[in-house]
């Protein structure tokens, strides 16, 4: 576990970046992380060499304007994500993975999204509502969000079968006057 003080960035991923995280969460054949990122979708895909990763289409959406790279003292240790569900009537999902689970924890994930949903709320100032979607297994993501002040608006029982196993799809959600009644910045 890291102590919660350390000095914790979102930056734009670079080259630098990507190889730590190629390190951390895509060089191995049983990444930790996975198991609790949504692994009924079986999408997981190690790389033997960075090479190989640097030209994967995970590369290319980590370098993408959706993504931003959580660091820890210049370490990349994790990632955090947006995507429109509908652009037009402006739906937006966030997500957030740190790879190395000796960073798992400490308070950075928290730290992190709290920064994110910051972040994202004052680039987009139209936008009144950002949501999280996990599933039920996924109790540290679950806690992460009621702890920072997201809502569970929506669990749809049983669609996620993984390993002989039905669990649900939970959705959390809050809106911007929510957000900042909580968070004052």
């Amino acid at each position: 576990m890291i102590q919660k003080n350390k000095l914790l960035t979102l930056e734009p991923f670079n080259s630098y970046y990507l190889k730590s995280i190629w390190k951390d969460g895509f060089s191995s054949k049983d990444s930790e992380w996975a198991k609790w990122n949504a692994p009924y979708f079986d999408d997981y895909t190690p790389y033997s060499t960075f090479s190989n990763f640097k030209h994967s289409s995970i590369a290319e959406y980590l370098l993408s304007d959706s993504c931003k790279c959580i660091c820890v003292e210049k370490r990349a240790i994790g990632m955090v994500s947006k995507n429109w569900i509908d652009k037009s009537t402006r739906w937006l999902e966030i997500g957030i993975v740190i790879y190395n689970s000796n960073f798992w924890h400490g308070g950075i994930g928290t730290q992190a999204l709290k920064m994110w949903i910051n972040e994202i709320f004052t680039c987009y100032p139209e936008l009144e509502h950002i949501g999280l979607t996990t599933w039920s297994e996924n109790k540290r993501m679950m806690h992460l969000a009621e702890k920072i002040g997201l809502k569970k608006e929506a669990q749809i029982r049983k669609v996620r079968y993984f390993k002989g196993e039905y669990y649900d799809s939970v959705k959390y959600g809050v809106l911007r006057d929510e957000w900042h009644m909580q968070y004052k910045n």
